[in-house]
């Protein structure tokens, strides 16, 4: 009986850790690797210290979510439905499903790129099959644990991936010592706002709640969450990539313009294992980011519509399914995310962010609805801090956007 007690135990803490880790597969994107290949190549090692910044934030408002989850049946667009009515939930449901979707293009390439760079076969091929495949996960009776078991196995892909491509480039510990501390070169204050803002990221932090609705029934009933350890694991691998970039770029001064280049750099002076290996983690990045980015749009449409939160909803499966669709038409029209709609998308983030923010920030301050989960001194400082980070960010695209 004892051991049989254990077991549960085990499997329900294991359990509990599923949702962070969906979370951070569906951040680490393409574009996320672009971004810190870049930091690397162009800044070596001395931006590292900006990744444990912005992993503090994002785990105080993912921590937030992941509260908001566990303690209530209402969704978290639910509650702020009953806050504030149902325009401010469209407006938040409307305008993920929009930004989710214009970046979806930029999922499908990268899956493309991945497999036809290590293959030498057309890009097209990939972009059709991956999202035919993704779509077909809809059709499983359970998505949700299909998602758990998808995410579960490209988050250990990635991992395997960086962390193997870490030891064969053999960076300099000093060096990675030496970036820890907080220090902004000339000329990177951009590449650092563009990684807090795709790192700290509020819409993924928000849709931990939905997470945690899903997983809920497989729980032990006490709400914990053990969201931190899928937020941690988005750091680590962040860092990685930078830590690679700094160690093999960085020193013959390459700029990437995206993290299907730093495959390109490595093959010279390690081979094309070393190439092939780092194609495989992007492809974990693209797929993982493909499946949970339209994932997110489509459920949180159908919850801001009236017509359902669960992934296992005939209706949210179809929003997500117009998702990959939507994503995988502009990627095989335009061959790469349009310019246009990369302004649309900044656009809409712009407003969109902050009102997220302090929409999930109002919720877990709310005694009646968290009651014992409800935000602690640590969480509301920490909270409003990172508001007005959000805030900054939106500004500074705002002008970025008008000048």
């Amino acid at each position: 009986m004892e051991k049989s007690h254990l077991k549960r135990s085990i499997m329900n803490k294991a359990r509990a850790i599923v949702p962070g880790i969906i979370t951070a597969a569906l951040v680490f994107g393409p574009s996320k690797m672009t971004i810190t290949s870049r930091l690397g190549a162009d800044y070596g090692y001395s931006l590292l210290w900006i990744v444990a910044v912005a992993i503090f934030f994002m785990l105080v408002f993912t921590s937030m979510g992941a509260r908001i989850g566990a303690g209530s049946n209402i969704s978290l667009l639910g509650h702020i439905r009953n806050k504030w009515g149902n325009r401010i939930t469209l407006l938040i449901g409307a305008g993920v499903f929009l930004v989710t979707t214009s970046f979806q293009a930029g999922n499908s390439v990268g899956v493309g790129i991945a497999i036809s760079e290590a293959t030498g076969t057309p890009v097209w091929w990939w972009v059709v099959l991956f999202n035919l495949l993704g779509i077909g996960l809809l059709f499983f009776r359970s998505f949700y644990k299909t998602l758990e078991k998808l995410m579960i196995a490209l988050v250990a892909l990635m991992l395997f991936s960086f962390i193997t491509t870490l030891f064969l480039v053999k960076p300099s510990p000093a060096a990675i010592a030496g970036g820890l501390v907080p220090h902004i070169p000339a000329g990177s204050a951009g590449l650092l706002i563009a990684f807090m803002a795709s790192c700290f990221s509020i819409v993924g932090a928000f849709y931990q709640s939905y997470l945690e609705q899903e997983n809920r029934p497989a729980s032990t009933g006490n709400g914990k969450s053990k969201s931190s350890t899928g937020i941690l694991l988005l750091g680590v691998m962040s860092t990685v990539v930078i830590i690679c970039a700094a160690a093999v770029l960085h020193p013959q001064g390459k700029r990437v313009n995206s993290a299907a280049e730093m495959s390109g750099a490595l093959a010279p002076l390690f081979g094309s294992y070393a190439a092939n290996l780092f194609l495989t983690g992007l492809f974990g990045a693209s797929f993982s980011s493909l499946v949970g980015n339209a994932t997110v749009g489509g459920s949180l449409l159908g919850d801001a519509l009236g017509l359902g939160s669960k992934l296992n909803d005939v209706a949210v499966k179809g929003l997500i399914a117009l998702v990959m669709i939507a994503g995988a038409t502009i990627a095989l029209v335009f061959g790469k995310l349009p310019l246009e709609l990369i302004i649309f998308a900044q656009s809409v983030t712009i407003f969109l962010v902050p009102l997220i923010g302090f929409a999930m920030y109002t919720v877990a301050n709310d005694g009646a609805i968290m009651g014992q989960r409800v935000n602690n001194r640590f969480y509301k400082v920490s909270g409003a801090t990172g508001l007005l980070l959000l805030t900054g960010l939106a500004v500074w695209n705002f002008y970025q956007l008008m000048c």
